[in-house]
C-alpha cells in the first residue's frame, strides 16, 4: 500500500468510530489527514494522537449540514499540504423508528447529513481535483443501501441516495477521478446513542453485540482503495461480519 503514503485525506465523521479507525490506520501509513467532525474536543485528541505517534494531521469542527463548513475544511487540506488526494465523506447518524413515531426531525438529521452532506463535499471537492487532474471520492453508505427493513426506513433511503448519487459521480467523473462506496454491515460504534424510540434501541444494541465488526475492518477497506492502483477501479466495497446475513 505504498500508494497512501503522503495522500492528503480529508474525513468527515472523523472523531469516533470508523473515521476515528480509518484517521488512525491512514497517518500509520504516511498519509496525511484533515479530520472533521462536530466534537472539537475529540477531533483535537485525536489529531494529538497522531501526532504525537509521528504522523501528520489538522482538524476543523465541522457539521456536514453547513456547506460553507464542509467546504472550510476542504481548503483547510489545500492551506496546510497545497492539494487533497481523498475526500472520504463518512459523517452518519442512525436515529432509527418505526414511521409511525413521526420522529420528523430525526429524517430530517439524516437526510441532511447522508444527503445534503455527501453533495457539500462533492461541491467542495470536485473543482479542486478537476484542476489537479486528480482525486478519489470515497463515500460511506450501508447494506442498509441494498435492502431495506421494518424502522431503517429513512435510514435506508438516505443510503440508497449515497449509492445512487456516488454512481451517478462515478459515470460523470471520467478517467482521471475516483469514486468509490463503503457499504458496511453492523460496526461496532455508538449509532445506537442516536435512538430515541427504547424498544428499537434495544434491539439493536443486542443485534450489534451479536454481529458488529469493528470499525477497523472498513479502515481497512478504506486503506485499500486508497493504495490499490489507480487502474484498478473499486466502485464498491461491501463488507458484512461472518455472522451477518
Amino acid at each position: 500500500m505504498e500508494n497512501i503514503k503522503d495522500k492528503v485525506v480529508v474525513i468527515t465523521g472523523a472523531s469516533s468510530g470508523i473515521g476515528e479507525a480509518t484517521a488512525l490506520l491512514l497517518a500509520q501509513r504516511g498519509a496525511k489527514v484533515v479530520l472533521g467532525a462536530r466534537g472539537e474536543d475529540k477531533l483535537k485528541q485525536l489529531a494529538e494522537r497522531i501526532i504525537a505517534a509521528g504522523g501528520e494531521a489538522v482538524y476543523a469542527p465541522t457539521d456536514v449540514k453547513k456547506q460553507d463548513e464542509v467546504s472550510k475544511l476542504v481548503n483547510l487540506a489545500r492551506e496546510h499540504f497545497d492539494r487533497i488526494d481523498v475526500l472520504f465523506s463518512n459523517a452518519g447518524v442512525m436515529p432509527v423508528s418505526p414511521l409511525d413515531d413521526l420522529a420528523v426531525q430525526d429524517w430530517e438529521d439524516m437526510v441532511d447529513i447522508h444527503i445534503k452532506g455527501l453533495l457539500y463535499g462533492i461541491a467542495a471537492a470536485l473543482p479542486i481535483f478537476r484542476k489537479q487532474g486528480s482525486g478519489h471520492f470515497i463515500n460511506t453508505a450501508s447494506t442498509a443501501a441494498h435492502k431495506t427493513v421494518p424502522n431503517q426506513t429513512i435510514y435506508s433511503g438516505t443510503k440508497y441516495a449515497v449509492r445512487a448519487i456516488s454512481e451517478g459521480l462515478r459515470q460523470e467523473a471520467g478517467e482521471k477521478l475516483r469514486v468509490t462506496v463503503i457499504s458496511p454491515g453492523f460496526v461496532n460504534t455508538n449509532f445506537a446513542d442516536s435512538i430515541s424510540n427504547p424498544e428499537v434501541k434495544a434491539k439493536m444494541n443486542e443485534s450489534r453485540d451479536k454481529l458488529a465488526m469493528p470499525p477497523e475492518a472498513v479502515a481497512d477497506a478504506v486503506a485499500y482503495c486508497i493504495g490499490v492502483s489507480a487502474s484498478i477501479d473499486v466502485g464498491e466495497i461491501i463488507i458484512r461480519p461472518t455472522a451477518q446475513a
